[in-house]
C-alpha cells in the first residue's frame, strides 16, 4: 500500500510503498477512503508544535478518517469485513483502572505509559490503510446519502460534540459559544443546533464570520462581536441570553488573555456550566466568590467519550446535524504537502479531506 511515513517531528515526510497492516488481535484494519486533515498538522511534521510527542519510530501521521474493515483480529465479535466505519484517533486504555491513558493515533501521547499505548498503537490514517484498536471504529451503517469526503468530515463535529455531551446541554437551553467563528467553534454551533439549543450566543472577533454563523441559526443563532472588555461583553451576552444562558462552551484558540472566557463565564444563569475546550496561552483568573455564589460549574474536558461517535452518527441519521454546512475541500493522499499548506488557511466552513483510492 501506499502511505505517508513521518522519521520524526521534524524529519522527512516521505510517501512510501509498504506492507499493509496484519491484523492482530484487538485490532481491525481498514481500507481507508477518506481522512480530515488537522489545521495544524503542517506545523506538527516541521516539529513546531513542542506540547506533541509522536512516536519514537518512523509512523504513520493523520487523524480521524471513514473505510470499510479489511480484516478483523482475534477478540473481535461485531465488527466485520465489508462494514463501513468511521475512525477516532482518540483512544482510551481499556483496563478498568481509575486514569486509563488515552492517546491520539497518529499524531500525540503524554506520559510514560500513554507512550506504550502509543509505541502498539502508532500509526494514524494517511494510508491506503490503517490498523486500529476496536474501540476506536465506529460502524457507519444506514448513511448511504453521505460518500465518505462528506462523512469525514464529521471529524469537525465530533471534537465539540464531547465538549457540549460532558455540559450535559439539553434541548431549549441557551448556549454561549465562546470562539464561534474559529473551526471548532463554528462546528459547536451547528452541532448544539442538532442537539435541540433553543437560542445560540456566538461570540467572536469577527463581524463577517459571525453573521455567516448567525445564517445556519435560522433565528437561534445571536451573534456577539467581542470588544475584550469583559464588563461590555457581559453586558451585551447576559441581553441576547434575556439575563443569563444555561452553559458556555469555550473553545477559544490560542488566546493571549481570558477575556472572552470570562465574559462567557460571567455571562451564565445561576447554576450555569462553562466547558473549558479550546487553547489557552495565558492564566484564566477565577474569581472565586463570584463562581461560589453563583453557583457556577467549570469543566475541562479533552476529546470526547467512546460513544460520542456513534450518537453523533444517529444525529446525522435522523437529519437532526446538517452535514451541508461544513464543506469539504478534497485532495488525492498523493497531494498531501499541497493539502498541508491549504489547511493552514481554510476558513470556519471549511474542512481538508483525503480522498484514498487504495
Amino acid at each position: 500500500m501506499k502511505a505517508w511515513q513521518l522519521e520524526r517531528l521534524g524529519g522527512a515526510l516521505s510517501l512510501n510503498d509498504i506492507p499493509i497492516p496484519e491484523p492482530r488481535a484487538g485490532g481491525v484494519v481498514v481500507r481507508i477512503e477518506a481522512s480530515s486533515l488537522m489545521s495544524y498538522l503542517k506545523a506538527y511534521v516541521e516539529g513546531k508544535l513542542p506540547i506533541y510527542n509522536a512516536p519514537q519510530r518512523t509512523f504513520v501521521p493523520g487523524g480521524n478518517g471513514v473505510g470499510v474493515v479489511h480484516s478483523v483480529g482475534r477478540g473481535i465479535w461485531h465488527l466485520k469485513p465489508g462494514q463501513r466505519v468511521v475512525l477516532s484517533s482518540h483512544f482510551v486504555a481499556q483496563e478498568n483502572v481509575q486514569d486509563p491513558a488515552q492517546i491520539l493515533i497518529g499524531v500525540t501521547a503524554n506520559g510514560p505509559i500513554a507512550q506504550q499505548v502509543q509505541a502498539d498503537w502508532g500509526d494514524g490514517t494517511l494510508a491506503e490503510y490503517a490498523l486500529f484498536p476496536a474501540s476506536a471504529v465506529t460502524p457507519a451503517a444506514d448513511l448511504s446519502q453521505l460518500d465518505a469526503t462528506q462523512l469525514a468530515v464529521s471529524m469537525r463535529h465530533i471534537v465539540p460534540y464531547g465538549g457540549l455531551l460532558r455540559g450535559r446541554l439539553a434541548a431549549g437551553e441557551t448556549l454561549i459559544v465562546s470562539g464561534a467563528t474559529g473551526a471548532y467553534g463554528t462546528a459547536a454551533v451547528i452541532v448544539a443546533l442538532a442537539m435541540g439549543a433553543g437560542r445560540i450566543i456566538a461570540v467572536g472577533r469577527n463581524e463577517a464570520a459571525l453573521e455567516a454563523i448567525a445564517a445556519v441559526g435560522h433565528g437561534r443563532v445571536v451573534p456577539i462581536q467581542s470588544t475584550g472588555d469583559v464588563e461590555a461583553d457581559v453586558a451585551k451576552i447576559r441581553a441576547a441570553a434575556d439575563g443569563g444562558a444555561h452553559m458556555a462552551f469555550d473553545m477559544v484558540g490560542n488566546a493571549r488573555d481570558p477575556n472572552m472566557t470570562l465574559a462567557a463565564l460571567r455571562s451564565l444563569a445561576r447554576g450555569g456550566r462553562l466547558v473549558l475546550m479550546g487553547t489557552m496561552t495565558a492564566p484564566l483568573p477565577i474569581p472565586y466568590t463570584e463562581v461560589m455564589l453563583n453557583g457556577w460549574e467549570i469543566i475541562g474536558q479533552f476529546m470526547y467519550p467512546r460513544d460520542a461517535y456513534r450518537r453523533l452518527l444517529d444525529l446525522i441519521r435522523s437529519g437532526q446535524l446538517d452535514m451541508n454546512a461544513i464543506r469539504p475541500r478534497t485532495y488525492p493522499l498523493s497531494a498531501l504537502p499541497e493539502a498541508m499548506n491549504a489547511a493552514t488557511q481554510t476558513g470556519n466552513f471549511e474542512c481538508i479531506v483525503m480522498r484514498h483510492e487504495g
